[in-house]
């Protein structure tokens, strides 16, 4: 326990310029952060205290439906160009060499490492269904960073992965995490919407992302309120699809 006069809390009567967006200004003033470099984002006492809060609640509702890992942020080239996103990442993948001359990738996401796991490990199909869940440092190498934390180049990021034995249980692991997600961003008290999208680089049959609606949103949405009393029948005209801004999550 601390006295807060004994706290580094280094609040700041007026935002810099650059800061546009209201929630990068309240983090800067209220002394939450502290910016180090383009994207690059240092977290104060506060920021870390609001974070441990915010993992505290992810990790309570995915320790319902799967197990904890810790991957490395560094990555092998091979894992890579095996999967193929070494290239379809393009210059949004931060890559490096070691001293070696090996190349290396600081990880964006974890599906290379987490399949790595699975091929050598899991031996049977009573081993299956595996979830399996981290929360870490993850980097992009972002071409326009903007908005305080909605876009940067380093970012803490909870990424999930299941291993199933078919179809039928792909599905129930994908259900099982909509609703952990419903949850952690109820908890979290954000009032949300699920939207169908893109699957991505690592392709497959069925994708959606959970929306906020944000002045500072980029992303735009179509939704009608009312869809689930009349089906697309009485209001087919007013539900014409409609702009929305996002929060990127």
């Amino acid at each position: 326990m601390h006295r807060w006069s004994k706290l580094f809390i280094p609040t700041l009567r007026e935002a810099p310029a650059d800061a546009e967006v209201a929630s990068h200004k309240f983090l800067l003033r209220a002394g939450y952060i502290r910016q180090v470099g383009a994207g690059i984002y240092s977290y104060l006492f506060l920021g870390q205290r609001s974070i441990n809060k915010i993992q505290a609640i992810v990790r309570q509702e995915m320790d319902r439906i799967g197990q904890e890992f810790l991957l490395p942020a560094l990555h092998p080239r091979e894992l890579w160009e095996e999967s193929g996103r070494w290239t379809i990442m393009g210059h949004n993948l931060f890559k490096l060499q070691d001293r070696k001359g090996a190349w290396l990738v600081l990880g964006m996401t974890e599906e290379e490492v987490m399949t790595d796991i699975a091929r050598k490990e899991l031996r049977s199909y009573k081993q299956l269904p595996q979830i399996w869940y981290q929360i870490q440092t993850k980097f992009r190498d972002e071409p326009r960073p903007r908005a305080g934390l909605l876009r940067v180049r380093q970012f803490i990021m909870k990424d999930s992965y299941s291993f199933d034995l078919d179809a039928a249980g792909l599905d129930a692991s994908y259900n099982k995490h909509d609703a952990a997600y419903r949850a952690i961003l109820t908890r979290c008290g954000l009032k949300f919407v699920a939207v169908q999208a893109d699957s991505g680089a690592m392709g497959g049959s069925a994708s959606q992302e959970f929306m906020v609606y944000a002045e500072a949103g980029e992303d735009l949405i179509a939704s009608c309120p009312a869809w689930r009393t009349c089906r697309g029948t009485i209001c087919r005209n007013w539900c014409t699809p409609r702009a929305g801004a996002r929060l990127r999550m």
